[in-house]
């Protein structure tokens, strides 16, 4: 098995970060709000794999703490939260985007072959082993933007928030081998502690508004 994972460890690598691009598609034509937090959970899960895959390679044995931190916060914690939120504010809608699906798809793919040319000199630094997967990062990076800022709900606005933040885990896993455990451990710090303000912050609006619709924050004025 090790034998294997050796000779075949690079295509593994560019195996999981295209898995992760392919999610990264769903998610943005998603339009289920269970569906989606599943999908995250599912991105995280090929991101923990090629973390892993990447620890084996290069020997830094700091990355098998950074792949459990996030099988614990982004396959396992955040989701279960996101799902329990679901369930207390009994959300039963759709995803609603600004855009049709036909739309959204294309600029998608604009912003794909975009990504790998800006990101063709950089990946030079990187390593031989993932030195393919800077352009898909920053794909992921740039298609969760782009799911962010066309839904109109809030929860599915706060799963392309984390979708970005997955995204950035590949790129530094790609080019630098990961960043120390403390940043790491702040970062998965912050991004828990904003997922239970937000969780705050929906109720908040469903209590004002009777809905998550962030476009009626435009109709809140300064008293």
């Amino acid at each position: 098995m090790l034998h294997f994972l050796s000779l075949h460890a690079a295509e593994l690598i560019n195996l999981c970060a295209s898995l992760i691009l392919l999610i990264a598609f769903a998610m943005l034509a998603q339009r289920k709000i269970l569906a989606l937090i599943n999908l995250f959970a599912a991105q995280g899960l090929m991101l923990c794999v090629s973390t892993v895959l990447v620890a084996f390679v290069s020997g830094q044995a700091h990355l098998y703490w950074s792949a459990l931190l996030t099988l614990v916060l982004k396959v396992l914690l955040l989701p279960w939260i996101l799902h329990r939120l679901i369930r207390k504010l009994n959300v039963k809608w759709d995803v609603e985007t600004l855009f049709n699906v036909s739309t959204t798809m294309i600029v998608g793919i604009v912003l794909v072959i975009l990504a790998f040319n800006l990101v063709q000199p950089v990946s030079q630094l990187a390593g031989a082993v993932t030195k393919s997967t800077l352009g898909i990062a920053l794909a992921s990076v740039l298609l969760a933007f782009l799911m962010m800022i066309t839904r109109s709900k809030a929860v599915p606005q706060v799963v392309g928030f984390l979708a970005m933040e997955n995204g950035l885990v590949l790129a530094a896993t790609g080019a630098t081998h990961g960043m120390p455990m403390v940043i790491e451990f702040g970062i998965a710090l912050d991004v828990l502690v904003g997922v239970l303000i937000l969780g705050v912050f929906f109720f908040q609006i469903r209590e004002r508004f009777d809905s998550l619709d962030t476009r009626h924050l435009e109709k809140l004025k300064e008293t």
